[in-house]
């Protein structure tokens, strides 16, 4: 059905909620401001200066890079989704081709998603260090699609969060939602395709 399948990586192919909540909790806790994780969970699915400047956190250049550093003491608690690393690789020895749209920059990715194996699985990958512009707005997922020299209709954009399903619909793409990370179909009632786990993922490419 579909010839590209592009990923978000943190709560599509990661399970980093955790690790990404405790650690900005203990940040801001360190700058003086005292959240409840619950009230963090906007901080998912963008990218991490967006974050902080709706929490009003003035010092950015030095704030955000400590988040950074602070996410690695929780990364013990980050692991990839059951089964997500044998549907990547069915993916990457099928004629599918694979992308990845992340918020990370270039350096998280570095951190946080490279020492699990699987960056070489993917043939383009577009982070928040790669476009002015950042989810919801479609430009990342369009200069994806450029990269990987594809066409929206035969596109589909796996992500957990309303940002990327925002992103994938201004971009014209199709989206599907990682049920696993996302965890509620509230808000996502437009969605094409709802994946409740993902072997679900190889429906889409008929493998």
């Amino acid at each position: 059905m579909f010839k590209y399948v592009i990923f978000d990586v943190d709560g599509t192919i990661l399970d980093t909620e955790k690790a990404i909540l405790k650690s900005l909790q203990k940040v801001l806790k360190e700058e003086g401001k005292d959240y409840q994780l619950e009230d963090l969970r906007f901080a998912l699915g963008i990218p991490g200066i967006e974050t902080l400047k709706k929490l009003n956190v003035t010092d950015l250049e030095r704030v955000h890079p400590k988040w950074s550093e602070t996410v690695l003491e929780f990364s013990h608690q980050v692991s990839v989704f059951q089964d997500l690393e044998n549907v990547i690789k069915t993916l990457s020895e099928s004629p599918v081709r694979t992308g990845i749209v992340t918020s990370k920059t270039k350096q998280e990715l570095i951190d946080e998603f490279e020492p699990f194996g699987l960056s070489s699985f993917f043939e383009y990958t577009i982070c928040a260090s790669d476009t002015e512009k950042h989810k919801p707005h479609p430009e990342p997922l369009l200069a994806c699609l450029d990269g990987l020299n594809a066409n929206q209709d035969e596109t589909i954009y796996i992500g957990d969060s309303i940002y990327d399903m925002q992103c994938a619909k201004s971009a014209g793409v199709k989206f599907a939602l990682a049920l696993w990370g996302s965890k509620t179909t509230e808000g996502f009632e437009s969605v094409e395709f709802v994946l409740k786990e993902p072997k679900a993922i190889l429906d889409l490419i008929k493998i």
